[in-house]
């Protein structure tokens, strides 16, 4: 995990959830080769990656979009900027049967509206099934990232009890641990980092709970475990993340996303 940079920012220095999320989630793909890439937040992380600790990251998108070099933000995933200048563009069937059920992506960057300590996730629905308090976009590709990359990083916009829930109202996407309890074998070692308001939550692989192993400045352990749903595990030693710098702060304002199009 990356927990240390050159310089940080002034103390007038006023950082929204966004930029902070995106900030911290760029640090932890540092050395990271492929990354199969969400839009909103782990575009802004990748991208500010690209600029700093990982130079020679390639981005791979659901649309079938492969090293990807847009001259501004994509709005969705299939927004013609990704195109231009891309290493490739490839059918739905040579992206998840080659490249993702390959094992090609080193890091997949997910979102959830619910996370359980085991990493899985829910995007479908909150509440009951028939009669859902919110309706959610559901999985689209989610599925095949959780199974066939490496590792997979989840950025999560609140941290409280209904996001980080002992028991999720839907399953969109099963973690190896829940997949390997239904016969079936992933690939990868599923969730392995969580980066929410709060601080970072982290576990190496199959058979162990997502913990606690850094917060935000100003954040205590018993914040976050108050906010989570479970009984929370915790590091023997908890980090405080470094909080963005102002060369950070600056590339992701001024390069990565002038026009604010996922920053607010």
């Amino acid at each position: 995990m990356t927990t240390t940079a050159p310089e940080t920012v002034t103390s007038s220095e006023t950082v929204t959830s966004s930029e902070l999320l995106s900030v911290v989630a760029s640090r932890e793909l540092a050395s990271r080769r492929t990354v199969f890439a969400g839009i909103g937040l782990p575009t802004l992380a990748t991208e500010l990656a690209h600029l700093t600790v990982a130079p020679q990251i390639e981005v791979v998108y659901e649309s079938g979009v492969c090293g990807a070099h847009p001259s501004h933000l994509p709005e969705t995933i299939a927004d013609a900027v990704l195109i231009s200048g891309a290493e490739a563009v490839l059918s739905m069937p040579a992206l998840f049967g080659c490249v993702l059920q390959g094992g090609h992506i080193d890091v997949g960057f997910l979102g959830a509206a619910q996370i359980d300590r085991w990493g899985n996730l829910n995007t479908s629905v909150i509440g009951d099934w028939e009669n859902p308090t919110v309706r959610l976009p559901g999985s689209g590709g989610a599925v095949e990232v959780m199974a066939n990359s490496r590792e997979v990083f989840v950025v999560m916009r609140r941290h409280n009890p209904r996001s980080f829930t002992a028991e999720l109202d839907f399953c969109t996407t099963p973690g190896p641990d829940r997949a390997l309890a239904e016969g079936i074998r992933p690939l990868g070692a599923g969730v392995t980092r969580v980066i929410t308001e709060l601080g970072i939550l982290a576990r190496a692989g199959i058979g162990e709970e997502l913990r606690l192993v850094a917060v935000h400045p100003g954040v205590t352990v018993d914040q976050v475990r108050e906010a989570t749903g479970w009984d929370l595990q915790v590091a023997g030693s908890v980090e405080t993340v470094p909080p963005p710098t102002e060369a950070e702060l600056r590339l992701l304002r001024e390069d990565v996303d002038p026009g604010r199009v996922y920053l607010r």
